[in-house]
């Protein structure tokens, strides 16, 4: 029902490329380009500024964006409000949801949701805290999904699941050797952590902290941008990653890897759901109530994922 020029000016202000925009909206380049030129000759004003194959925003085009972000996620509450009067779940909800929480919890989630509701289109944004954080800020995502410790005071952060960091190795690795490792003798193991920006790095940081230690002081031998990237070292490698329980129930069951008790040293966080303060729309909502039914079918079941919910 919303004006496509606005949709077309705010895929081409976001991505700064027309190009981009083409392939975002399935629509011709050609296409975009009418579409801006005709919001320009609406305004009476120039709203990018063309430098050769670069383009920016003009001043009005700043305007016309602030405004933008407002009318397009209002028409998004309309179509979502008006299609419940008839019962019916249609719109559009977008996700974005931090690496461990895309990969390891929200798969089979996804899948029911969009069994239950297929009238609405989801799509999922997955990168680290940090990223999710942003996305919301500038308006790209309706509902993050996040595991960072750091909050900032225009999201609010929702816990929905606990979840635990521990120390492990492949079982073949020598360092498998032993059941458990002081604080000091930790300091020599080589490590294979997250990378910068990443909750779980921020998580693993703060624990340490707490037991008067820097990541600095610590034997990284490097850092990688995804869990799955970290277990794939961790089986050609003798080193120690610290990673999700969530991510290695599998691996454990099958006795591929092996936790390493750190005396001392314990790292629980939660995964939370995030949102602008005072902007949660109906259809994040709709889908946070699901998820926590979702987790409370498979606490009633024995799952270990339902067990480690966060009690509302």
């Amino acid at each position: 029902m919303s004006d496509f020029r606005l949709k077309v000016f705010y895929s081409v202000a976001k991505n700064l490329s027309f190009t981009k925009a083409s392939q975002e909206l399935f629509v011709s380049q050609p296409a975009i380009t009418k579409h801006i030129r005709e919001l320009e000759s609406l305004y009476q004003t120039r709203l990018f500024n063309r430098l050769g194959n670069k383009i920016s925003l003009t001043e009005s085009g700043y305007v016309l964006l602030e405004h933008c972000e407002r009318i397009l996620s209002e028409y998004r509450k309309l179509e979502y409000d008006m299609h419940l009067l008839h019962n019916e779940y249609n719109g559009q909800l977008r996700l974005g949801a931090s690496t461990t929480i895309a990969q390891y919890v929200l798969p089979p989630i996804l899948a029911r949701f969009t069994e239950k509701y297929p009238k609405i289109t989801v799509s999922l944004i997955d990168t680290n805290s940090r990223n999710i954080e942003q996305a919301l800020q500038e308006h790209d995502i309706d509902l993050g999904m996040v595991e960072g410790v750091f909050r900032l005071p225009n999201l609010k952060y929702e816990p929905f699941l606990h979840d635990e960091l521990v120390p492990v190795v492949c079982a073949s690795s020598p360092l498998a050797a032993k059941d458990s490792l002081s604080l000091d003798a930790l300091r020599e193991v080589p490590l294979v952590l997250r990378e910068r920006g990443s909750g779980t790095l921020d998580a693993i940081e703060m624990a340490l902290s707490e037991q008067g230690l820097k990541l600095s002081s610590m034997n990284v031998r490097l850092h990688l941008g995804s869990t799955e990237s970290i277990k794939q070292f961790l089986r050609n490698s003798s080193t120690m990653g610290i990673i999700s329980l969530q991510a290695i129930l599998r691996e454990l069951r099958d006795g591929e890897f092996k936790i390493i008790d750190v005396n001392g040293l314990q790292i629980k966080r939660h995964f939370c759901f995030v949102y602008l303060q005072g902007q949660e729309e109906a259809s994040s909502t709709n889908f946070m109530r699901f998820v926590q039914n979702y987790l409370e079918t498979c606490k009633n079941a024995g799952d270990i994922i339902g067990k480690m919910m966060v009690s509302r």
